[in-house]
């Protein structure tokens, strides 16, 4: 059942390998990995179950490990010095590879860290989340975040290559496995009304982890995001789409010190809001939101913004949003299942409704 989508970009292009029991493939790590040293970064809920497949696979060369904390915050400057002296530590040069072996936390820290590393080294991507494997693990954003917003210091920086074992996702948390799917329904949102269908025919068979059905979902969300970063790869038009509800989710997050909703359950309610206000302005009609709320729920995902959350301060929080330019906000709404647009002069007092609508204070 392997399946292998091409992210073409060139000199830069790179394989994203989809295949139950990738990790228990030695030689499709190993040929993932050129030059003498090896830094495997991961966290601490990943490692025990995967970093010692990693290890034995590239028993052959010069290879260390770090593994911290779980959880967003740990997306900091702070880490990332702490990759860099792992780095030194270990002699490593321009030919180093790093390998990223975890979700979106630590393959967002880890690309970064490549990133700069002697002015850039290949990294290898192995999400271990539903999240990373159909979103961030593809595409080349790496960042960190500071207190005043999530993914404010980052660089474009291509994987070497993205291999993606679906069977670990049995081993997710429950809530961890929801999270994802909300990345998987933005696909169907922004540009593919047929996907949409799909999601909600196989929406019970997907939280079942049913095989053919994850499989299919994963590799139908990675297409996307490939043909996407293929055409623009730097996200100065089509890429924007793909932070449809991440303004709003951004800011949710930021509000809650990254310790209340995760990413996947931000961009689900953040998804809402933008249909939501879609409609309040007239672009889209209400059935096409309610149709998206109703996924998300039977997904398991919130679609409301939780108690204690200012308005005004998440407004505030948007307007830092890198998406935002000459602090006029960009926002990704939509005229519909399938068509998102990159709209611009959104009224405050109309985004502000829409929050207050939403469950916002």
């Amino acid at each position: 059942m392997k399946r292998v989508v091409d992210v073409q970009l060139g000199a830069r292009s790179y394989p994203v390998t989809i295949a139950p029991g990738l990790l228990d493939d030695p030689e499709a790590i190993k040929a993932t990995v050129a030059g003498r040293h090896v830094l495997v970064v991961s966290n601490e809920v990943v490692a025990p179950l995967a970093l010692d497949r990693v290890r034995q696979a590239l028993s052959a060369r010069s290879l260390a490990s770090l593994v911290l904390p779980d959880g967003e915050v740990q997306k900091s400057l702070v880490n990332a010095d702490r990759v860099f002296s792992a780095l030194a530590k270990i002699g490593a040069s321009r030919d180093a590879t790093l390998i990223a072996l975890g979700g979106g936390v630590i393959g967002d820290l880890t690309g970064f860290a490549a990133a700069l590393w002697m002015r850039g080294v290949p990294f290898v991507q192995i999400p271990t989340t539903l999240l990373a494997m159909v979103d961030s693990s593809v595409g080349g954003k790496t960042a960190v975040n500071l207190a005043q917003g999530k993914n404010l210091v980052g660089a474009f920086h291509q994987p070497r290559a993205v291999l993606i074992d679906p069977a670990v996702l049995a081993t997710l948390p429950k809530r961890e496995l929801r999270a994802g799917f909300a990345e998987v329904v933005k696909y169907g949102a922004i540009g593919d009304h047929a996907f949409f269908g799909w999601l909600e025919h196989h929406a019970e068979a997907l939280l079942m982890l049913k095989s053919d059905s994850t499989v299919e979902a994963i590799e139908r969300s990675v297409r996307h995001k490939a043909g996407v970063v293929a055409r623009d790869e730097r996200e100065d038009g089509e890429r924007a789409l793909l932070n449809f509800g991440h303004t709003f989710g951004h800011a949710i997050e930021t509000l809650g010190e990254y310790r209340g909703l995760n990413h996947g359950e931000a961009v689900a309610v953040g998804m809402v809001l933008a249909a939501e206000l879609s409609a309040r302005i007239g672009m889209a009609s209400s059935a096409d939101l309610d149709r998206l709320n109703d996924l998300l729920v039977r997904l398991g995902l919130p679609t409301r913004i939780p108690h204690g959350y200012p308005a005004d301060k998440l407004l505030d929080a948007m307007r830092l949003d890198k998406k935002a330019v000459s602090g006029q906000l960009r926002l990704i709404l939509w005229r519909g299942i399938g068509r998102a647009e990159i709209i611009a002069s959104v009224p405050d007092a109309k985004i502000l409704e829409t929050l207050r609508a939403g469950g916002a204070g």
